[in-house]
């Protein structure tokens, strides 16, 4: 596999793109509404088009899964999966937790991960099986038990408002914080690089996690969907986290779902009790 060339196209690409959005932070902004009620800006747009036009000139046999464009197939098994502005909502108003997130995958399996949070000159980098780096410098994840963890939590609550908060309630008096930060790209990196402990996440896209989750498995962490299964790109919600604390809230959320399953069950004999 030709991975190398390939992760020096995602640095500069990610190079690039963090240039264009400190230069743009703070300044006006074209914004629409999407469908899914989420923001777009011009810098959304802009910053995808940069990696797309590098792809496309390098590896036009790659294929290319984006936010904002129609999915590009592959013919030679790899894809990009590309998040070039994770944290638009915080970009809009000029909260500086927002990064970009590119990931690389060969045949559905992750393989490579490049992310870069451009306020803060940060580049994180990791490979399948060659460990997870902080601009060249080696990461782990920490080594805090539950109760001394910060938890951060998935901040797209009215979704499932009453799935969210539940789980929330229940796990925020296991862990000794909670912080939402509106970016997956920020939240995943400081898992790997331990600043935090770990991350429930239950409506997050794949071009959202699939570099995320790969750089904190290779900083030695641990990911499972929220049923404590393998995750893949096709996902629907995760945990992602230290390891030491995995077990512990995986137990806390099937606890939690087993009981709201119980309380509906119990709702819908009373429903069908009042029908007879």
């Amino acid at each position: 596999m030709d991975t190398k060339t390939r992760k020096d196209l995602a640095i500069t690409a990610a190079k690039q793109i963090g240039n264009l959005l400190k230069s743009n932070f703070g300044r006006y902004l074209r914004i629409k509404n999407k469908e899914d009620k989420s923001l777009v800006t011009h810098i959304d747009l802009e910053a995808e088009k940069i990696i797309i036009d590098l792809i496309k000139q390098n590896y036009p046999q790659d294929g290319i899964l984006s936010e904002e464009s129609k999915e590009q197939l592959s013919t030679s098994g790899y894809k990009w999966i590309i998040d070039p502005l994770d944290g638009t909502h915080n970009y809009i108003h000029k909260i500086d937790a927002f990064g970009t997130s590119i990931a690389l995958a060969f045949k559905e399996e992750v393989i490579l991960a490049v992310l870069y949070i451009p306020t803060f000159d940060e580049l994180y980098c990791a490979q399948k099986d060659k460990g997870a780096y902080l601009n060249g410098k080696k990461i782990t994840v920490s080594q805090r038990k539950l109760k001394q963890a910060t938890l951060i939590f998935d901040s797209s609550i009215r979704y499932q408002k009453q799935t969210m908060l539940s789980c929330l309630s229940k796990t925020a008096t296991a862990v000794f914080n909670i912080r939402m930060f509106g970016s997956t790209a920020r939240s995943l990196c400081y898992i790997a690089d331990g600043r935090a402990d770990l991350e429930i996440e239950f409506n997050d896209k794949v071009w959202d996690f699939a570099a995320g989750l790969l750089l904190v498995e290779e900083a030695g962490g641990k990911v499972t969907n929220l049923k404590g299964k393998k995750w893949s790109l096709k996902s629907q919600g995760y945990i992602a986290s230290n390891g030491i604390v995995h077990k512990q809230i995986l137990e806390i959320i099937k606890a939690e779902n087993g009981e709201r399953n119980r309380q509906l069950a119990v709702g819908n004999e009373e429903k069908t009790d009042g029908k007879r």
